[in-house]
């Protein structure tokens, strides 16, 4: 089977469970049952069951407010400037008005916007972002918006990965895996197989002392091990990815705690394990894991494939060393990952914003726009599944190492409380490596504070 069919294969089968929260308003009925008197009666009906935004007539011209993060980071930002222009040369009566903040500061600052009384028509984030924002009552369900016939050009799995109640909230761009990204010219330089990277926790431990040796042209020191704990949501997703990696559980399907496995606690314990040997920088983002990976000053980290944009932007270089592997296993564990997807998730502005809306969210979907976007800027898998049967996509270097890592890829359960629980297990590291706090203390202490919030 080949590397793309594996791909479509595990898109076709995963499933993300989402747990139920509370929408801000019921699902409308997707269809309405007419009674038409008439041949034309019968045809204008079907004529309004099947229309689409392109064939919609606006009255005057639109704006749409589109909360985008991406449009502040290097290498994302033409993309989405780009994207902007050639939609509203396309349709000379809409306007994109970016509205943005940082990443780790996007998804609260939607939420203050639309409680400030600001209107949103578009979010771009992370699958994971959608619980909280429908929970807030800002998303409308896409099958609100978009005939069934759109929407079944997506991979059902995907899909399912939207919904919040059993309805959908979004729709995904591309999704990938959280991947072990290692540099080729640093394994050499240590007298290591730039091949053949480590595939469990013990054999990465047995190889990071040849890398901690190493220094860059100007002195600076070589981390062998990357993995985020800084406090943002993000890092908590990561960690979720290592955990997984361990054979460990953060929460069950129903959205309970689920933390008494081995694999959590060693999870930990090897966090701990590796502050101790300075092997991982304390404390640090994804973009400054993605900086020192980008610099030459650290041999291994985990990311999703579309981080190797902000490596890149800082190192074009960077391609040439850079390969991918699948995630670490470590315990009893066989090296599974968290999936995630980027997303665009609407608001319900009127009908004129949400056919404006649609009309964008269709025209990034292209082939014309997304395919050069994963070729060139975000490597991930399409979630229009004609777009994945373009040669091609799984080719580069960031990804062609790390495909097998989609064959053992998992969801977490999608909670409202999502974001804090992930700051939560930020925290948790923090604990055992900053504060160098026993690990089962910490575990305890966790275990308090996470319940607190999933009980709210």
């Amino acid at each position: 089977m080949s590397k793309m069919k594996k791909v479509l294969a595990l898109l076709l089968t995963f499933v993300l469970t989402v747990s139920l929260g509370a929408c801000g308003g019921s699902a409308k009925e997707e269809t309405k049952k007419d009674t038409p008197q008439t041949e034309a009666a019968t045809q204008a009906a079907q004529a309004e069951t099947t229309k689409t935004s392109e064939n919609y007539e606006f009255k005057e011209p639109v704006t749409i407010k589109f909360a985008n993060y991406a449009v502040l980071e290097a290498g994302y930002d033409k993309f989405w400037n780009d994207a902007k222009k050639g939609f509203e040369e396309k349709y000379p009566d809409i306007t994109v008005e970016f509205m943005t903040a940082e990443y780790g500061q996007m998804l609260t600052q939607v939420v203050t916007w639309v409680g400030g009384g600001e209107k949103v028509d578009l979010v771009l984030g992370e699958a994971s972002w959608i619980s909280t924002l429908a929970d807030a009552g800002i998303l409308m369900p896409v099958t609100e918006a978009f005939p069934a016939e759109y929407l079944s050009q997506i991979y059902p799995s995907m899909m399912d990965a939207m919904k919040v109640d059993g309805v959908p909230h979004g729709i995904p761009m591309y999704a990938s895996p959280f991947i072990m990204l290692y540099n080729k010219a640093l394994f050499e330089q240590a007298g290591l197989d730039p091949e053949n990277p480590p595939t469990t926790i013990d054999e990465m431990l047995e190889i990071a002392p040849k890398l901690a040796e190493l220094k860059t042209a100007d002195g600076n020191a070589v981390y062998p091990f990357g993995m985020t704990t800084a406090s943002v949501a993000v890092s908590g997703s990561c960690l979720t990815s290592l955990i997984y990696g361990f054979g460990g559980y953060t929460l069950t399907d129903d959205g309970q705690l689920d933390i008494d496995n081995p694999g959590f606690k060693q999870t930990f314990e090897f966090l701990k394990d590796i502050d101790d040997k300075g092997y991982n920088p304390q404390v640090s983002k994804l973009k400054d894991l993605r900086n020192l990976f980008a610099l030459g000053q650290l041999a291994m980290y985990y990311d999703q494939s579309w981080g190797f944009n902000g490596v890149r932007s800082i190192n074009p270089e960077a391609i040439d060393f850079v390969a991918s592997a699948a995630p670490l296993a470590g315990g009893e564990g066989t090296g599974e990952s968290l999936i995630q997807a980027h997303t665009l998730m609407m608001g319900n502005n009127g009908e004129a914003q949400v056919e404006a809306t649609k009309l964008f969210i269709q025209y990034l979907l292209t082939e014309d726009v997304l395919i050069p976007y994963l070729q060139n800027v975000a490597p991930g898998y399409p979630s229009m599944m004609a777009l994945s049967e373009i040669p091609g996509i799984t080719e580069s270097p960031v990804l062609a190492g790390a495909v097998k890592s989609l064959d053992t890829a998992r969801s977490a359960t999608n909670v409202p409380a999502i974001n804090d629980f992930n700051l939560e297990l930020a925290a948790l590291a923090q604990a055992v490596t900053v504060n160098d706090k026993d690990v089962d203390q910490a575990i305890s202490d966790f275990k308090t504070a996470a319940e607190g919030i999933l009980s709210n």
